[in-house]
């Protein structure tokens, strides 16, 4: 996933969920829906986390420095996870306890219409802006399933507006069935309920991302498929008599670091391992072109497995 797409993907849902938290608010003050009122808050924080990740991604394009020799690619990272605290802490919590109010003090709903109309405006704007981020995320993913797929994504900023705009599908859904539902039974807690129900899925939904963004945060190594990629490139290098170990660290979306320990064969003049190693790098970048960095380390079999002994 390149920077573009993600950013064309966010700004899809910062357009869509601010014109939506808009009328979703002013829907709430004139009919006094819980519902619509939890929905307002969801639409108002997914419209600042659209802005978080906009910056994540700023943060981590820029260039490495002598304090941040690798970069500031794992920016996206922390900011994703931030991303999933708010989901949690401002959307379910409040969708929570404003549900709560109103299942213990119903209020009954005046002008339910405007309600239908608004829910209907923001199911077809969030359905547009799910349709863009499944689409691109349909393109990256491959053959791979979409559980599959975002377990395996190194790229946060695409599947949390995915899981944003999934879950707001949802809650828009929760939302109208239980404005209907009261209108029709005129029981007024039910409204509060949906509210309730609406904070639980944005409760599993946050906890979803942290998880997800978590191993990223804290130092993901990068695809099997790479790293049994690169163990097959070591030992096409005829200098190399094995590869002791391969070990890969995700420093951002599309930054990899690659640390390889091999064995040469005995009898090398210095000039020949520096070529072979020469020629490993420049392989190792040309066939995986996230591989920003790869050291290579000359190691002796014996004194590697000494020293996993140790």
């Amino acid at each position: 996933m390149s920077t573009s797409s993600s950013k064309k993907v966010i700004f899809a849902a910062l357009i869509g969920n601010s014109m939506i938290a808009v009328t979703k608010f002013i829907a709430a003050s004139m009919t006094g829906s819980s519902a619509m009122l939890s929905e307002g808050i969801h639409s108002l924080v997914d419209t600042g986390n659209q802005v978080l990740l906009l910056h994540g991604l700023k943060q981590a394009s820029r260039p490495a420095d002598k304090y941040f020799p690798y970069g500031h690619g794992k920016e996206i990272y922390f900011w994703s996870f931030v991303v999933a605290i708010l989901i949690f802490a401002l959307g379910a919590g409040i969708s929570l306890y404003e549900g709560y109010h109103h299942v213990m003090n119903p209020v009954e709903m005046t002008n339910p219409m405007i309600n239908y109309i608004v829910l209907s405006l923001a199911i077809v704007f969030e359905g547009v802006s799910l349709y863009i981020a499944a689409k691109e995320f349909s393109a990256t993913k491959g053959d791979l399933g979409y559980l599959e797929a975002v377990k395996k994504g190194k790229d946060p900023s695409l599947f949390v507006v995915l899981f944003e705009d999934a879950a707001a599908m949802l809650g828009l859904f929760v939302a109208l069935l239980g404005i209907i539902a009261a209108q029709v039974t005129g029981i007024a807690m039910f409204d509060g309920i949906a509210s309730m129900i609406i904070g639980v899925i944005l409760a599993l939904t946050a906890f979803w991302m942290a998880v997800e963004t978590k191993g990223l945060l804290i130092g993901e190594s990068a695809d099997q498929t790479v790293v049994d990629g690169i163990y097959q490139l070591g030992a096409e290098i005829e200098e190399i008599d094995c590869i002791n170990e391969v070990l890969t660290l995700h420093m951002g979306a599309d930054y990899v670091l690659v640390n390889i320990s091999a064995d040469f064969k005995t009898g090398l003049t210095s000039d020949q391992v520096e070529n072979a190693i020469a020629r490993l790098d420049s392989q190792i970048k040309a066939q995986y072109s996230d591989t920003k960095r790869v050291f290579i380390e000359a190691e002796s079999r014996s004194q590697f497995n000494l020293q996993q002994t140790v």
